[in-house]
């Protein structure tokens, strides 16, 4: 069994393959390993987008594919398949597989179909066009925020694609992908005071920053950038980057998600800062 080719950083939705591995999960549920994918699924490293949903057809029937998450197979003699954060091993290790599998609704018992024979995959698009926006969404929004708090650092952090520090990579600790938006938490603690950022102003400034960042977000949303995914390689375990050519410059940065191909497609966003003891929440919505 091969690494899946994944298919979803085109932008496909549909896609015929090959069963390479077919198996009962117990709860009326079975899981289907497939030589190619156009189903996204759920990172266990780093679970911010929600895996596509849709469906499957082997030997004729339809069946509901309930979540995809990531497996992995390890080397001759091991047969177990390893899903989400039971994977004991990194992606790279010497003879780990590691694959899209994808949960199937089987109530009636488990499909009349083995190895080699063919399966007829769809995604739900509404949902991976929803998915997609915020995924986007949240892209913007962070560079945008990275630009607007620039002011705020005493000393020189990492810096992101477009140059300026990148509180976004130092301080988010949660990033929630959501149809049509999505919701990020920032630890706003001592380590992050300690590297030269301070807290205490972008807490008081909360109104005055999230004005500032629904404005760069807005004039990159008008300025139609175009977007894609690049990618190293056409399988699961390959890297890919999210690019956009922003006026700004060239954005870059590793992302395994899926995405729209324009930023003039998200529409207008809807942001809003929260403060808590410690922490900083952005929501952001996209009407």
């Amino acid at each position: 069994m091969n690494s899946t080719e994944v298919l979803f950083p085109q932008g496909t939705l549909t896609a015929t393959a090959r069963v390479d591995r077919l198996e009962p999960a117990g709860d009326g549920r079975t899981l289907l390993v497939v030589d190619r994918t156009p189903f996204h699924p759920l990172d266990h490293t780093w679970p911010d987008q929600p895996a596509d949903t849709g469906t499957v057809t082997l030997a004729g029937r339809a069946y509901d594919v309930v979540d995809v998450v990531t497996g992995a197979a390890g080397p001759d003699g091991d047969d177990g398949l390893h899903l989400g954060r039971d994977i004991p091993v990194r992606r790279g290790t010497p003879g780990w597989t590691f694959v899209a599998v994808h949960v199937l609704a089987t109530p009636d018992g488990a499909p009349a179909a083995a190895p080699g024979d063919e399966a007829v995959l769809a995604a739900d698009p509404e949902l991976r066009a929803d998915l997609s926006r915020g995924h986007t969404g949240c892209h913007l929004m962070s560079l945008a925020l990275n630009k607007c708090l620039a002011g705020l650092w005493s000393k020189t952090p990492r810096t992101d694609p477009l140059g300026n520090p990148d509180f976004d990579q130092a301080a988010i600790t949660e990033s929630r992908i959501v149809r049509r938006g999505s919701v990020d938490r920032y630890r706003l603690g001592k380590s992050l005071r300690k590297s030269g950022f301070d807290s205490q102003a972008l807490t008081d400034r909360l109104p005055e920053l999230e004005a500032a960042v629904t404005a760069q977000v807005t004039a990159w949303v008008e300025a139609a950038a175009p977007a894609g995914i690049h990618c190293e390689g056409p399988h699961l375990d390959g890297r890919r980057w999210w690019t956009c050519a922003l006026p700004d410059g060239e954005a870059r940065m590793p992302c395994g998600g899926t995405h729209l191909t324009n930023t003039s497609e998200l529409g207008k966003p809807e942001i809003r800062f929260e403060s808590a003891p410690g922490e900083l929440v952005i929501t952001t919505g996209w009407a």
